[in-house]
């Protein structure tokens, strides 16, 4: 099965200092055919005006990625961290048994921030919150796909507690790379940036395309991704699938 989410067809949310698109339902956005795409269930496509932010609010039981694009991203939570972060950066913070958070542009003068926002259902209920923050450099993932999370152990750049593997890739014009999925699993790929074929097929800015089990074949298969006009920056998201 194959699965397209074009940008322009998700849910929006717009109420002054955000600007926000939604693949999969969120908030008061529900849509029982966009309930995720195996067990990444958020993909949230925000953009925050200067002065604008998240009032403090809480998570429970959540496994929660922040992925900035462009500017600064302000967060402090009640396990006492409070960073900024920017481009390139990429945050993990587990909500476990509960925690409270604020987010707001830290950028100065009229820049926005441009994040990407993800939540996963963790491998178990109730655990220790956590938080964690790393920077990818380009160089990483330009032209190739760089592990950004995965289950500890298993070498991302964050680790996160949930049965999903988060990669990335700054691709050029032309560069072509290839991830190959297990039986029993599916991708979805998101484009941030640019434009680039999945598969043969185009897609650009805020476009996703889903694929899991014939269009991947019974012991699984490989998605062929290409930058095109100029290249594009993307992420794939290998999960666990839930039961049709």
């Amino acid at each position: 099965m194959r699965i397209e989410r074009r940008a322009g067809e998700r849910f929006h949310t717009e109420i002054g200092w955000l600007d926000s698109w939604h693949t999969f339902s969120f908030g008061g956005h529900f849509d029982p055919r966009w309930r995720g795409f195996g067990n990444v269930l958020v993909i949230n496509d925000d953009r925050v005006a200067p002065g604008g932010g998240f009032a403090t609010h809480g998570h429970r039981d959540m496994e929660i990625i922040s992925y900035v694009v462009s500017g600064a991203l302000g967060h402090r939570d009640s396990m006492g961290n409070g960073s900024t972060i920017r481009r390139g950066d990429i945050q993990r913070m587990s909500a476990g048994r509960g925690v409270r958070h604020s987010e707001a542009n830290a950028g100065k003068g009229r820049e926005e921030v441009h994040f990407l926002q993800l939540w996963f259902p963790p491998v178990a209920l109730g655990i220790e919150p956590g938080y964690e923050q790393r920077a990818v450099r380009d160089e990483d993932r330009r032209d190739k796909l760089a592990l950004l999370a995965a289950p500890p152990g298993e070498g991302g750049v964050v680790a996160v507690h949930a049965d999903a593997r988060l990669l990335g890739a700054l691709l050029g014009d032309g560069a072509i790379v290839m991830h190959r999925v297990a039986a029993g699993r599916g991708a979805f790929v998101h484009v941030v940036t640019g434009e680039l074929l999945v598969d043969g097929v185009a897609f650009g800015a805020g476009d996703g395309v889903g694929i899991e089990g014939a269009d991947l074949g019974a012991e699984g298969g490989v998605v062929r991704i290409a930058g095109a006009r100029g290249g594009a920056e993307v992420l794939v998201f290998d999960v666990a699938l839930n039961p049709r």
